[in-house]
């Protein structure tokens, strides 16, 4: 019997899993961030590595190929740069390079056929038709698009405060919770040079941060339910994020729609949004003539899907028993 190494490699933090070609996962280890974008070529390979060598072990078994989902902006490195890496951790054939869009796809299900949404940092939606991408709508950064993703929640709850502190917009809980967080003295009657202190404060702070680190301030949205500016925000991320999902929607493609990403799998409210704003757009999920087959199964994360990916590229057989195989043993090593 085969092993195979699969790997989930994030922005964040890196998963990997020794399986057998039957399905049962063997070792599992995690490590630091392994995306090549965010974290350079040489980051990301020690994250790699890391978690591998946790999957397997203090007794390295010989592996036929590994298998690693990476962000698309990833897709293009060479393949041979990772095969030399793993080579001396018992890697006897190739390393292929996956999409994460497939890893999440493939961590909900086994089927070859379907959709996905992610929203995370970032925002993204595909079809997937014969286990390939078939279309792929937004992931395009945050200058440029991830509409509806951790950063725009966190950039929209930012611009609210800015506009509720100086009158442009109304007033809202989440000022209260974005000062706290940044540490600001929730004073609104102190101005310097005619402009509120608080908001002053606000300015400098928030031009402190990189762009993408807005993405914190996403969570606030979801503490104050009952505030109206926040379930604005919420009502307009989840309109975003279907109309990215919409775009990628084909007729004649069916599937089961599979969410990845904390903005949709976290509280559910954003997923409830969305699927409420698809019913509208005539793009209902559940019934098997639509094109979404089902309600959609949440993924926390890629390595299942990498997983079930190391396996049908090499040609082997996964079903339902295999998919139950995967998913089963790697909660039972998880929890360990």
């Amino acid at each position: 019997m085969r092993n195979y190494l699969a790997i989930d490699a994030g922005g964040t933090s890196t998963r990997a899993v020794l399986l057998t070609s039957s399905g049962r996962c063997l070792g599992y280890g995690t490590a630091g961030g392994g995306n090549p974008v965010s974290r350079g070529f040489e980051g990301a390979m020690e994250a790699l590595l890391n978690a591998s060598k946790i999957a397997l072990g203090s007794t390295l078994q010989p592996f036929t190929t590994v298998t690693v989902g990476m962000a698309g902006a990833s897709l293009d490195l060479p393949a041979d740069l990772f095969q030399q890496r793993f080579r001396v951790l018992g890697l006897t054939g190739k390393v292929m390079i996956e999409s994460d869009l497939l890893a999440a796809f493939y961590s909900g299900n086994y089927q070859d056929d379907g959709y996905v949404l992610i929203a995370g940092t970032g925002a993204v939606a595909a079809r997937v038709v014969g286990g390939q991408l078939s279309a792929v709508a937004d992931g395009t950064g945050w200058l440029l698009g991830d509409n509806g993703s951790g950063f725009w929640l966190g950039h929209e709850v930012i611009r609210a405060v800015a506009a509720a502190l100086d009158g442009r917009g109304v007033p809202t809980s989440l000022t209260e919770l974005v000062l706290t967080d940044l540490g600001i003295s929730q004073d609104v009657t102190s101005r310097t040079q005619g402009r509120i202190r608080a908001q002053q404060q606000l300015i400098v702070k928030t031009y402190e941060l990189r762009p993408i680190e807005l993405s914190r301030f996403a969570p606030l949205v979801f503490a104050v339910p009952q505030d109206a500016v926040a379930r604005e925000i919420i009502a307009r991320c989840a309109a975003a994020l279907a109309q990215t999902l919409a775009a990628v929607v084909e007729a004649s493609v069916s599937g089961p729609l599979i969410f990845g990403g904390s903005v949709l799998t976290k509280g559910g409210a954003v997923g409830a949004a969305v699927r409420e704003r698809l019913g509208r757009a005539g793009i209902s999920t559940g019934p098997i003539s639509n094109p979404l087959e089902s309600e959609p199964t949440l993924v926390a994360d890629g390595v299942v899907g990498a997983a079930v990916l190391a396996l049908k590229r090499n040609g082997e057989t996964v079903d339902a028993a295999v998919f139950e195989r995967i998913t089963t043993s790697l909660a039972t090593l998880r929890n360990n």
